[in-house]
Formats: C-alpha cells, structure tokens, sequence
C-alpha cells in the first residue's frame, strides 16, 4: 500500500485560523509548565533562593520563553497567586453563597477554602507562607486580597445587636490571626488538616459580631464532607499538562506531533509538510526523539526502504490530545501576556 493510501486527513478548523489557536495553545502549556514549576521549586528552595534558571530548568521551557511571559521571577510568582486565588474564587462561587445570611456565607466559604488548601499542600504553601517572603508587587497583592476578605468578614458588624457591633479593624484583625494560623499549621502539617480548624475558625470569626452562643454553637457544629476538585478548563493552569514527558514545548515539535495525530502512517515527508518544515534532517530529529520519547511509533510492518508510517502511541494519543485545540474554539488576542 503507498504511503499516501495510509494517511487519513481530519476535516476542521481552517488551517490559518487552526494555526493561531494552536500558538496559543502551545502559548498556554508552556505558561502552565512555568507556573508550576515555580510553584515547586519555590516550596523546595524558598522564595529568596528560587531563580528564573530554577523554573525554567524544572518546567523545561526555555529563559527566553519565560521573559516572552514574564519579566521577573517576582511577576511570575504573582501569576501562580493570581491564579490559585481565581481557583478558590471559582469554588467559592460553586457554593452558591449568594443571598445567604451573613453567617452561613462565612461557614460555606471557609470551607471551600481549607478544603481546597488541603487538596493543595505544596501551592498553599507557596501562597500563604512563601508570599510573605516575596518582593513589593507580591506583597502588594496578597494585602489587596487580604483586604478583599476583611471587607467580606467586616459584612458582619450588619449582623450585630444595635449598640454592640464592633468596630472597623475588627474584620481585618480576624483575617490577620486566621492566616497566622493557618500559615503556623502549613509550616508544620503533623497538626492536622486544616478542614479540622473550621468550627474553631468560624467561632473566633461570629464571636465579636454574634456573641457567645453562636460561637459556642459553631464549634458544636458538625464538619460536611470535604468538596471535591472541580474539574479543570483544558489548559488548566499550575497542572503540567505534559506531565512525565522529559521535552520542551516548542512550536515545531507540537506541529509534528499533531502532524502524526491527524495523518496516522503518514510519512517522514507528509508530517514535514503539514507542520511547515521543509528541512528534512529536522523533522527526522523531531520525528526520533518523539520515538524515544514513546509517544510514536513507526507502524507495524514498515521494511527496510520503505517510507516511515507514524502513528501514536497510547501516551502519545493522551499528549496530542492534551495540546489539540477542539474545533470552533476562539483564539485569545496574541500579544505577550498570551493566556493570562
């Protein structure tokens, strides 16, 4: 059978469109690569001691893609806050908190975010510890966030008895002692979840807004079920979503996997003209190392002299699909800050 017979063409998006969206797709991994890999190496080394060299080594993304990105490691880190805080927003948002009481606000959100923390270790403490040690533009918004949930907490003096309510600064010393704790349980994990604080939590919380016997009854209160991860937009961020596979994401390499994912047993020469490379000796690199990789595979039954028929493997199949961008789905403005 010719090898042009093998090769089946998937019918889509048209190309020009199909190749911005997958730029920014490619744009995307790489992003989620960096902020993940900086969320580790920062709980490994520190803050003060975690590098550019660090993240981009571990994300195994190249210093230039990360300054195409970010300007420092300081604007990255704030990305990986950033973007932990929309997560927790977005589970909060899921309790469907809105029109409820004050209280019962504070009890469903609080829970939404230990939970969420817990399933989270190594980015809880990124965000909570190692922030504290960060630069001025971290610091800045981590005190805009804390200031967000003092607001929220200072809904409570609505709640008191009229002559009792406490004053302004009460709110935002609660969310001081309430981080202090969690930052002190973060640092040393053998004291428990931090689902475990919630009835403690929430009766320091209603006390100097409700009194006594509402704190009493928060701490009598039974913990829920923990909630679970909600699922994950495609391109979530801080999750590798090439996960165990030892390349880089370029562009060219992406171009030749999915050239492999939709012309299944093409040849050396058709997978080098659907990604746009004329030099041969290059697809043929890119075509070895995803071999090596065990992401392809030449296909059973190819001889000597015959022309190479790729398809994927299993794991290749979970990459290409990993880095497809589905069809009809818009691309982003470009510009630098390309997924943020």
């Amino acid at each position: 059978m010719a090898a042009g017979a093998r090769v089946r063409v998937r019918q889509g998006v048209p190309r020009a469109r199909s190749l911005d969206a997958q730029r920014t797709q490619i744009t995307e991994i790489q992003r989620a690569r960096l902020l993940a890999a900086a969320t580790r190496m920062v709980d490994d080394l520190g803050y003060a001691d975690t590098t550019v060299a660090h993240i981009t080594a571990q994300a195994r993304v190249s210093r230039r893609t990360f300054y195409e990105l970010y300007t420092n490691r300081e604007e990255c880190l704030v990305a990986v806050l950033q973007d932990a805080v929309g997560r927790v927003q977005a589970e909060v948002a899921a309790a469907g908190l809105e029109g409820l009481p004050w209280r019962m606000r504070m009890r469903m959100g609080l829970w939404a975010i230990l939970c969420f923390l817990d399933r989270e270790p190594v980015l809880a403490r990124v965000c909570v510890v190692q922030s504290l040690r960060g630069g001025p533009a971290l610091l800045a918004r981590r005190e805009q966030l804390l200031a967000g949930v003092a607001a929220a907490v200072d809904e409570g003096r609505g709640e008191s008895p009229r002559g009792t309510a406490p004053p302004e600064l009460t709110a935002e010393g609660l969310v001081g002692a309430a981080i202090g704790i969690l930052h002190s349980r973060l640092l040393h994990p053998r004291r428990g979840s931090l689902r475990a604080l919630q009835g403690q939590l929430m009766a320091m919380l209603v006390l100097p807004y409700l009194g006594a016997a509402a704190a009493r009854r928060e701490l009598e209160r039974p913990s829920p079920a923990p909630t679970a991860a909600p699922p994950r937009r495609p391109a979530a961020l801080l999750r590798d979503p090439l996960e165990g596979v030892e390349m880089r994401v370029t562009y060219r390499t992406t171009r030749v996997l999915e050239g492999v994912a939709e012309l299944p047993g093409g040849s050396n020469r058709q997978i080098a003209d659907h990604a746009g490379i004329q030099d041969q000796g290059q697809v043929s690199k890119l075509l070895g190392r995803l071999e090596r990789l065990g992401l392809i595979v030449n296909s059973d039954g190819h001889l000597k002299g015959e022309p190479n028929a790729w398809t994927l493997t299993p794991r290749g199949e979970q990459v290409a699909q990993g880095i497809r961008v589905p069809a009809g789905e818009a691309s982003p403005s470009p510009g630098r800050r390309a997924g943020q």
